[in-house]
């Protein structure tokens, strides 16, 4: 490193002080001719590399030079060396892209600071202009220590996040522009899931809002199914999409598969469940038997979507209850048969246990919930949080399945590929310390795992990513990563990004809101983004209240409990 700090700087343009100690016969390093075209900052070298490595390098940034650059109209060289900007580095067969990750005070020079840089890609130099053009991801050929670092400039940029012919969406404009514009591209980022964390407060659900709003827009026949926890969403899709919530889902019983249903209708545990599960297998295989269907399908099993009355399947049991001998207990028989009794009579599931929901309309069903055909309204938002909660993560592990399941069995049709988005992912496909057994983990981690080879793409939203199942969040191909206050998920997503991104993700804790790091397949290499601004009547209903305005309002409190009492019993909205 001595022998480094001691190249011979002295025919260098403008001011660059290392080390006044040069080392005797040390190889003066000049700067390359190149046109004057545009600012002259921009053809003056700010830095020299230092040490090489595989993704990243150290190089030295002259303190003057970096004072002339903060004074220069275009906004990309004006923050030329801060961290998380973009310099180049000239090589043979032209430049070389790095985003700066960390600054430090060079102790053996007051002139000169160090710094980190992480490799991003690399780009030929059109010979009239020294500007970079034919931009791709990786790095062919390295630098050599001592090689000359320029800033890039804004016109730079735009050649490097422009969309080079495949399908972008924008989003927002690239940090630190003025007016280039952020796009993703849809088929890369789809193709391989994508993941939008932030923790609350940072606008990441006007964020998806908009991500998804973009995608609608540039498909207006998709196919997007989002799973809607907090019925935020209904509010921003209510022109563009269909909402479904407990009102008109309409979801049948009979599409649960073997181990769903005992989600649902068995309460007991330890050997009292496996006893349990047994009698409900043969009794709802014996139901389903029962149905027309059946007999036209030849063979089936107890996870056939075949329909069946719940009544048959009572009937069932009790009858099975009868045939045993004094010495034999009915309880399990009773308690399955009472479970089932219960949830018929509760209003709350009567979106799901209706007894008009026995007719065969899987294919309607599925055609009104997948959008085929869309109608001009390629998103449907199923809002669950009127679902009770025992049975939440039932149906979304279902809508998940038929997801799956009908892109298996279409593939031979060739059928369009489906979105789908999960809103507070953590609650679905927890790590292993959180997780309660449900079949909606197994379901999302398989189609993370699989997805992608039968058409489905799957959209993560989480604001704690550290509580999500191992291995899915690396599943991602592109992470978009708001402000995460929480050092265990900084961690975690860090982990999950590929090295080059790595310097960008040290600035998380400082983004503003409606900022983000966007890396992976979405994007040609690391950005920071701005997002837009999403008109009022497309954003969702996730604003938190102002305490202070509404303590001050008074009148109609009485009437308001009343109302909010009248929904509560009825368990409607």
């Amino acid at each position: 490193m001595d022998e480094e700090r001691a190249i011979h700087m002295s025919e260098m343009p403008r001011h660059f002080t290392f080390n006044p100690a040069e080392e005797p016969g040390a190889t003066p390093i000049t700067a390359p001719a190149v046109s004057r075209a545009g600012s002259d900052n921009a053809h003056q070298p700010i830095g020299v590399m230092l040490e090489i490595a595989g993704s990243g390098s150290q190089i030295a940034l002259d303190l003057q030079r970096l004072g002339e650059c903060m004074a220069d109209e275009d906004p990309s060289i004006a923050l030329a060396g801060q961290v998380g900007s973009q310099v180049k580095v000239k090589t043979q067969e032209g430049w070389l892209l790095a985003s700066v990750r960390n600054q430090k005070q060079d102790r053996r020079s007051e002139g000169s600071i160090l710094a980190n840089v992480d490799f991003m890609g690399e780009g030929m130099e059109e010979k009239l202009t020294g500007k970079i053009h034919g931009f791709r991801r990786g790095v062919t050929r390295y630098p050599l220590p001592g090689a000359l670092i320029y800033p890039a400039t804004t016109e730079d940029l735009r050649q490097i996040y422009a969309s080079d012919g495949r399908s972008a969406i924008q989003i927002g404009t690239v940090y630190p522009t003025r007016d280039i514009r952020a796009g993703l591209y849809v088929d890369s980022m789809l193709g391989k899931h994508f993941a939008l964390l932030g923790s609350t407060g940072t606008g990441k659900s006007t964020s998806a809002a908009l991500i998804l709003h973009r995608i609608c827009e540039s498909a207006p026949q998709g196919h997007v199914v989002m799973i809607d926890p907090h019925g935020e969403y209904s509010a921003a899709f209510r022109d563009t999409g269909v909402i479904f919530d407990v009102g008109n889902l309409q979801m049948p019983y009979w599409l649960m598969n073997f181990e769903e249903h005992c989600e649902v209708f068995l309460t007991s545990t330890g050997n009292d469940h496996q006893e349990d599960a047994d009698i409900l297998a043969k009794c709802l295989l014996a139901a389903r038997k029962k149905n027309r269907l059946a007999e036209t399908l030849g063979k089936i099993t107890v996870d056939s979507p075949v329909p069946y009355l719940l009544s048959d399947l009572t009937n069932i049991i009790q009858d099975e209850a009868g045939k045993l001998d004094k010495a034999t207990s009915s309880a399990p028989y009773m308690r399955l048969k009472t479970k089932i009794d219960e949830i018929k009579s509760d209003p709350r599931y009567q979106f799901m246990f209706s007894g008009m929901l026995v007719g065969d309309t899987m294919a309607d069903f599925i055609g009104k919930i997948f959008r085929m055909p869309g109608s001009g309204k390629p998103i449907s938002i199923i809002d669950v949080s009127g679902v009770p909660s025992e049975i939440t993560s039932t149906v979304v592990a279902v809508l998940s399945r038929m997801v799956f399941d009908f892109a298996i069995w279409a593939r031979e049709e060739k059928t369009r590929p489906v979105l789908l988005v999960c809103e507070e992912a953590h609650r679905y496909v927890p790590n292993e310390k959180n997780a309660d057994g449900s079949s909606v983990g197994r379901i999302l981690s398989r189609i993370a795992k699989e997805g992608r080879k039968y058409g489905i793409s799957l959209g993560l939203i989480t604001q704690r990513p550290s509580d999500l199942a191992e291995g899915v969040l690396s599943q991602c191909g592109t992470i978009i990563a708001m402000r995460l206050n929480n050092d265990r998920d900084q961690a975690f997503v860090k982990a999950a990004m590929p090295e080059g991104a790595r310097g960008f993700l040290d600035s998380i804790p400082a983004l503003r809101n409606r900022e983000c790091i966007i890396c992976g397949e979405g994007v040609a290499i690391p950005i920071r983004v701005s997002f837009d601004n999403l008109d009022e009547a497309k954003r969702p209903a996730s604003e938190d209240p102002s305490f202070t305005e509404l303590w001050r309002e008074s009148g109609g409190e009485h009437e308001r409990v009343m109302r909010t009492v009248q929904r509560w019993r009825a368990q409607a909205k």
